[in-house]
Protein backbone atom coordinates (compact mmCIF):
# COMPACT_ATOMS: atom_id res chain seq x y z
CA UNK A 1 0.00 0.00 0.00
CA UNK A 2 0.91 3.30 -0.88
CA UNK A 3 1.83 6.02 1.74
CA UNK A 4 1.38 9.62 2.29
CA UNK A 5 3.08 12.25 4.54
CA UNK A 6 0.77 15.04 6.48
CA UNK A 7 2.65 17.85 7.99
CA UNK A 8 -0.17 19.37 10.46
CA UNK A 9 -0.02 23.23 10.63
CA UNK A 10 1.67 22.33 14.22
CA UNK A 11 4.16 21.05 12.18
CA UNK A 12 3.36 17.04 13.00
CA UNK A 13 4.54 15.08 10.49
CA UNK A 14 2.52 11.45 10.30
CA UNK A 15 2.74 8.81 7.34
CA UNK A 16 -0.39 7.30 6.72
CA UNK A 17 -1.17 4.12 4.76
CA UNK A 18 -2.52 5.43 1.19
CA UNK A 19 -5.03 3.40 -1.09
CA UNK A 20 -5.24 3.85 -4.48
CA UNK A 21 -7.83 5.51 -5.86
CA UNK A 22 -9.02 7.61 -2.68
CA UNK A 23 -8.50 11.22 -2.77
CA UNK A 24 -6.03 12.68 -0.53
CA UNK A 25 -8.67 14.32 1.52
CA UNK A 26 -10.19 11.36 2.22
CA UNK A 27 -7.06 9.92 3.00
CA UNK A 28 -6.45 13.01 5.49
CA UNK A 29 -9.80 12.50 7.14
CA UNK A 30 -9.98 8.86 7.64
CA UNK A 31 -7.00 8.51 9.35
CA UNK A 32 -8.48 11.65 11.81
CA UNK A 33 -6.31 14.57 11.10
CA UNK A 34 -9.11 17.07 12.55
CA UNK A 35 -7.08 20.21 10.95
CA UNK A 36 -8.15 19.39 7.54
CA UNK A 37 -12.24 20.25 7.86
CA UNK A 38 -13.16 19.47 3.97
CA UNK A 39 -16.57 21.06 4.86
CA UNK A 40 -18.13 20.14 1.47
CA UNK A 41 -17.26 16.62 1.58
CA UNK A 42 -15.05 16.69 -1.16
CA UNK A 43 -17.24 17.69 -3.97
CA UNK A 44 -15.11 21.16 -4.91
CA UNK A 45 -17.17 23.44 -3.78
CA UNK A 46 -15.42 24.98 -0.60
CA UNK A 47 -11.21 25.38 0.03
CA UNK A 48 -11.36 23.84 3.46
CA UNK A 49 -9.24 20.75 2.02
CA UNK A 50 -6.25 23.12 0.96
CA UNK A 51 -3.10 21.67 1.28
CA UNK A 52 0.95 22.47 -0.33
CA UNK A 53 1.89 19.86 -2.12
CA UNK A 54 5.96 18.66 -2.41
CA UNK A 55 6.84 20.41 -5.55
CA UNK A 56 9.14 17.06 -6.53
CA UNK A 57 5.44 15.79 -6.75
CA UNK A 58 3.88 19.14 -8.92
CA UNK A 59 4.43 16.97 -12.17
CA UNK A 60 3.16 13.68 -11.26
CA UNK A 61 -0.30 15.19 -9.75
CA UNK A 62 -3.37 15.47 -12.41
CA UNK A 63 -3.91 19.04 -13.77
CA UNK A 64 -5.83 21.65 -12.05
CA UNK A 65 -9.51 22.37 -12.99
CA UNK A 66 -11.16 26.01 -13.17
CA UNK A 67 -13.09 25.08 -10.42
CA UNK A 68 -10.38 24.40 -8.34
CA UNK A 69 -8.16 27.00 -9.46
CA UNK A 70 -11.20 29.37 -8.75
CA UNK A 71 -11.76 28.28 -5.34
CA UNK A 72 -7.79 28.21 -4.45
CA UNK A 73 -8.32 31.97 -5.68
CA UNK A 74 -10.18 32.78 -2.49
CA UNK A 75 -7.46 31.53 -0.59
CA UNK A 76 -5.13 34.15 1.33
CA UNK A 77 -2.43 31.47 1.75
CA UNK A 78 -2.30 30.36 -1.72
CA UNK A 79 0.70 29.80 -3.26
CA UNK A 80 2.53 27.73 -6.60
CA UNK A 81 2.33 24.61 -4.49
CA UNK A 82 -1.31 25.15 -3.58
CA UNK A 83 -4.11 22.31 -4.83
CA UNK A 84 -7.48 21.05 -3.12
CA UNK A 85 -6.61 17.81 -1.46
CA UNK A 86 -10.04 16.66 -2.30
CA UNK A 87 -9.49 16.89 -6.11
CA UNK A 88 -6.14 15.00 -6.26
CA UNK A 89 -6.51 11.02 -6.02
CA UNK A 90 -3.71 8.64 -4.90
CA UNK A 91 -1.98 6.44 -7.25
CA UNK A 92 0.82 3.50 -6.45
CA UNK A 93 2.95 6.95 -8.66
CA UNK A 94 2.10 9.11 -5.48
CA UNK A 95 3.11 6.61 -3.20
CA UNK A 96 5.35 8.91 -0.88
CA UNK A 97 3.54 12.11 -1.38
CA UNK A 98 4.17 15.16 0.90
CA UNK A 99 1.75 17.40 1.34
CA UNK A 100 1.35 20.54 4.07
CA UNK A 101 -1.98 21.20 5.24
CA UNK A 102 -2.65 25.09 4.90
CA UNK A 103 -3.09 27.33 7.01
CA UNK A 104 -7.35 28.65 7.59
CA UNK A 105 -8.69 31.68 6.03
Amino acid sequence: MSQLIVTTREGETQTLKAEAGLSIMEIIRDAGVDELLALCGGVCSCATCHVHVDPEFAGALPSMSDDENDLLDSSSHRDATSRLSCQVRMTDKLSGLRVRIAAED
